[in-house]
């Protein structure tokens, strides 16, 4: 009897979780697009509105310690990297965007604009 209802427990936890086939069809909703963006660190630029070369090291800094990297592109807009893992945790979104903290980039990826919140699930960056 017990190992019935873990069965069915582990099955009803997996029924009800993200499949990889789900998570590709939410990617499909956005679009895939290319810019160009300044890579800043979402703290210190949206509460202490610090930017640029001079905010380099201390963007790395903060990477280090978990804060998020985001893209800022030319119109003022910022876009949140996410992964397709499940969980994603930003760590590698990241380890990507870091050596590039506090300047421009290339990118290329699926944005995703839901809720007020505008998303990139990375495909390629490249410094600018």
């Amino acid at each position: 009897m017990r190992s019935f209802m873990i069965t069915t427990l582990g099955l009803a936890v997996l029924a009800l979780g993200p499949s990889a086939a789900g998570l590709a069809a939410q990617a499909a909703d956005g679009q895939e697009q290319e810019f160009t963006a300044q890579v800043v660190d979402v703290a210190c630029y949206t509460v202490h509105d610090l930017q640029g070369e001079d905010h380099r090291m201390c963007a790395q800094v903060c990477a280090d310690q978990g804060v998020s990297l985001v893209l800022l592109d030319s119109e003022g807009r910022l876009y949140h990297p996410v992964g397709m893992d499940m969980p994603s945790s930003g760590d590698e979104e990241n380890e990507q965007l870091r050596p590039h903290a506090e300047r421009q980039v290339n990118v290329r990826g699926t944005v995703i604009d839901r809720g007020g919140l505008r998303t990139i699930v990375l495909a390629d960056v490249s410094g600018a």
